[in-house]
């Protein structure tokens, strides 16, 4: 019998990666989705939906989703009880740290309760000898580092309700292993990004208004902390840990990291570059700026077909592409975040395998098809 999964957060960026990763290994895949007016299931469709299986069998025979919310307890323990999965990844969150400190109270909910509701379902369908626990936690933990690289022992100060709300999640997780044996354990993920990641979050961002500019469709992009540094890797190579975390002898907690800094000033310097395009930046602080030669702004709103090697094709202009943005600051600044690594090598045979360029312009590639 196929062994069964039960992803929460299905239809994100790690959710969509994840189920590819599963369905690949033959597992059934069940996934919590929220009920809205309009279907959000792009990401799945475009990973997933072109698998072939070599019993002959369909998408549909393997992947399940389901209606349902981490704020509802009813409907979380209903699920787990009746699709009685041998692993669970909770993954569902309200992921975005600037946005968490709008929306605090359903952050909390989602990402703090959320999790407990989980684990006690699993708890209440006495499936604690049966189903491992995924629960995906977060180098914003960190927040405020008190040592770097951070290890699984390095002291958290989270920074955001986002990172208080995880930080909930993670000792509860270690709390249920502890009290009740359950195979619960955190995989502490660093930045991990794709061409599927949210467009509002700011790699994503970065690419789709590089992808712009050189089509003349976007006059400038607009950021805040240029300096801030990232630990970061690529979204596809994070869940394969996240599956060797759980098909490990024992629970445990994981650094999933690059162990590889960069900031936000060079994530755009690679996403243009990519484009054959150098950015000069001039000034500091909230004046800086970056200067590049691009195609001339078009008021037509139809892109250019500017693919990279085509750049000569086009009439260009020196303008300011990059300005910093006051309000696209955080009220309290994570400034730096680096994993190590080490304990998922040695125990889950675990690195990242895309580099950080790599990453760059897989993204830079597929948002320039997109606006193409």
């Amino acid at each position: 019998m196929r062994k069964k999964s039960f992803i929460t957060g299905i239809t994100g960026q790690d959710g969509a990666y994840l189920s590819h990763l599963l369905l690949s290994k033959g597992y059934e895949v069940h996934g919590l989705m929220r009920r809205t007016s309009q279907f959000n299931t792009a990401r799945l469709q475009e990973l997933c939906g072109n698998l072939e299986f070599s019993d002959g069998g369909s998408l549909e025979d393997r992947l399940f989703l389901h209606y349902g919310d981490s704020t509802d307890s009813l409907n979380i323990t209903t699920l787990i009880e009746e699709i009685q999965p041998d692993e669970i990844y909770n993954l569902a969150a309200q992921s975005h740290v600037k946005v968490s400190f709008e929306m605090p109270v359903y952050t909390s909910d989602v990402d703090a309760l959320g999790t407990l509701r989980i684990l006690e379902a699993v708890r209440q369908a006495k499936l604690t000898g049966k189903t491992h626990v995924y629960q995906a936690s977060t180098s914003e933990l960190f927040g405020k580092v008190q040592e770097t690289p951070q290890t699984e022992t390095t002291p958290f100060h989270p920074r955001s309700p986002y990172g208080v709300a995880k930080l909930f999640a993670y000792w509860m997780t270690v709390n249920y292993r502890e009290s009740y044996g359950m195979f619960a354990s955190n995989g502490i993920l660093f930045n991990h990004e794709s061409p599927f990641r949210g467009e509002t979050f700011v790699t994503r961002k970065i690419t789709l208004a590089a992808a712009r500019i050189m089509n003349g469709l976007q006059d400038r992009l607009e950021l805040g902390n240029l300096d801030a540094r990232r630990d970061w890797g690529h979204a596809r190579d994070f869940v394969e840990a996240m599956w060797r975390i759980l098909q490990h002898d024992e629970p445990g907690d994981f650094i999933i990291a690059t162990g590889e800094q960069h900031s936000v000033r060079e994530f755009v310097t690679l996403a243009f570059e990519h484009c054959g395009v150098s950015i000069r930046w001039e000034g500091s602080g909230l004046n800086e700026v970056g200067i590049a030669r691009v195609p001339v702004l078009k008021h037509d709103g139809i892109p250019n077909g500017f693919q990279p090697g085509k750049f000569d094709e086009f009439p260009t202009e020196e303008r300011v592409v990059v300005a910093v943005n006051p309000d696209f600051f955080r009220p309290a600044e994570v400034e730096t975040l680096l994993g190590n690594a080490a304990k998922a090598q040695e125990v889950l045979g675990w690195r990242a395998e895309t580099t950080f360029p790599q990453l760059v312009s897989e993204m830079m590639s597929y948002d320039l098809k997109k606006i193409y």
